[in-house]
């Protein structure tokens, strides 16, 4: 039986860019080829966008066909649920439609609601040193960038593509990129290269001297993050025009956010340039994922293999779309994209069975999980500790753990659903984006009650959960 098409009706974000590129409705209707009354009732959502039209669309816009898919819409409305569940909406809190509506409807209203609670959330964190802060609530940089990046699915082609192109000039053999990367940088920049045991101390990986043409590295870099850091710096030598380029079209607001939206801009480089996207998702396809191969085969550790493995959004030659995480031991997210509709919270700590946690029990081991989010999607999750060597007895390497995951639709082309029975529904674990913002009031794993219900304080009886929903 053949699946019936999915209607898009994405009126509001088509809206949105063409008025960001000041285009009047008559202009984008004879760029698309069709009447100014019809782009009309498009953009009232009288009307889906049909497929013969989203394509040109996103060639029109220069966008991928992903950012008018419902994951963007989902992802709002789980924040929207998460924040409305405080008790300082008890008096007048929307239900569940009038959110689907807003994030519809005004998907930059609600955006903007999420930046205020996050800043009332930091302003409420950093109550003793208020006197400090800016009148106006603004996002921390890093949240900033970290929205900035999801809105940009992860992927900026200029850096891609320049990253590629400069692989294929090196023309290294699969693992082989160190030595001629090295090469690279004498030949074409002049620099010599000297490890230095002060930059340890100091907390620095390396440092750039152009006066002498000299490239300090730290004594305590791993080898696969040495070819890294020469990434970087080949990035931030060469890449700069194509950053500013970025950063002017569609960067974060705030010179903090925009420092740190270069910085993530030049490890995006250098992440393209170790594993370039269609050399790289050829190796995965052929391998099933099968990230401990594709790791050692390019020479890059566990964790660039799968972060890279996130940012296959080019349109047209599109990877497994995956989400991407990266957590200390206390359970402090470091790094998160989602390329899918799995969501975590974003004002409190993961869910405790999420298989990340696991990882930490068993280092150096992958651990497979099946996992059944609130929203019934089954997802495959992959998570292993990261190693951080220890350079001395005194030293305290940090301890992080790494997963990926996706849809259980695309569990054919993994090779971590080997032996895993799939169908059975039993083997999914039921987790949630964490205790504040989920909704499963059986769960005997919660740390905090159901937001948004009571509590069920009865005397008559005790149950396993320590928080017992009042029945609503």
């Amino acid at each position: 039986m053949t699946k019936p098409a999915i209607k898009l009706f994405v009126g509001s974000r088509l809206n949105t860019l063409r008025q960001q590129s000041g285009l009047t409705q008559a202009v984008l209707a004879q760029k698309l080829g069709i009447s100014a009354s019809y782009l009309n009732q498009i953009e009232r959502d009288q009307r889906p966008l049909p497929d013969r039209l989203l394509e040109e669309v996103c060639r029109v816009f220069s966008v991928n066909p992903a950012y008018f898919s419902d994951v963007e819409e989902v992802r709002l409305v789980q924040a929207l649920r998460e924040i409305l569940a405080d008790p300082l909406f008890d008096a007048a809190r929307p239900n569940f439609t009038e959110m689907l509506s807003a994030a519809q409807k005004a998907p930059a209203l609600g955006y903007a609601v999420t930046q205020l609670y996050s800043a009332y959330r930091n302003a409420q964190e950093h109550a003793a040193s208020l006197a400090d802060m800016p009148t106006q609530p603004v996002l921390e940089p890093y949240e900033a960038v970290g929205d900035w990046v999801q809105t940009n699915h992860n992927y900026f082609h200029a850096l891609d593509s320049a990253a590629e192109a400069l692989y294929a000039k090196l023309s290294p053999k699969e693992g082989w990129l160190h030595p001629a990367l090295i090469q690279y940088v004498q030949d074409e920049h002049n620099l010599k290269i000297v490890t230095d045991h002060a930059l340890e101390q100091r907390g620095v990986r390396w440092k750039l001297e152009q006066k002498s043409h000299t490239l300090f590295l730290s004594q305590d870099v791993l080898a696969e993050d040495s070819l890294f850091c020469l990434a970087q710096v080949v990035g931030q030598l060469e890449q700069g025009a194509v950053m500013d380029r970025i950063l002017h079209r569609s960067g974060p607001k705030g010179e903090n956010a925009r420092a740190l939206a270069r910085l993530y801009l030049g490890n995006y480089f250098a992440g393209a340039l170790l594993l370039p996207y269609e050399l790289y998702r050829n190796a995965a396809l052929e391998m099933q994922h099968d990230i401990d191969r594709l790791h050692r085969r390019f020479g890059v550790s566990f964790e660039q293999a799968c972060h890279r493995l996130s940012t296959f959004q080019r349109p047209g030659s599109e990877g497994i779309p995956f989400y991407f995480m990266k957590l200390d031991i206390a359970g402090n997210i470091l790094k998160s994209f989602s390329a899918n509709h799995f969501m975590r919270s974003r004002f409190g700590g993961p869910c405790p069975l999420w298989n990340i946690f696991r990882a930490f029990t068993t280092p150096g081991q992958v651990q497979v999980q099946l996992s059944r989010m609130t929203d019934d999607v089954v997802y495959l999750n992959v998570a292993r500790t990261v190693r951080h060597s220890s350079m001395s007895y005194f030293d305290r390497p940090r301890q992080v753990a790494v997963v990926l995951g996706c849809d259980i639709r695309h569990a054919g082309r993994m090779i971590y659903a080997a032996g895993l029975d799939v169908a059975d529904q039993r083997n999914a674990v039921p987790i949630g984006p964490g205790c504040r913002a989920c909704s499963r009031d059986d769960c005997r794993h919660r740390s905090l009650p159901v937001s948004g219900r009571g509590i069920d304080a009865g005397s008559e009886e005790r149950g396993v959960v320590p928080y017992r929903a009042a029945k609503s």
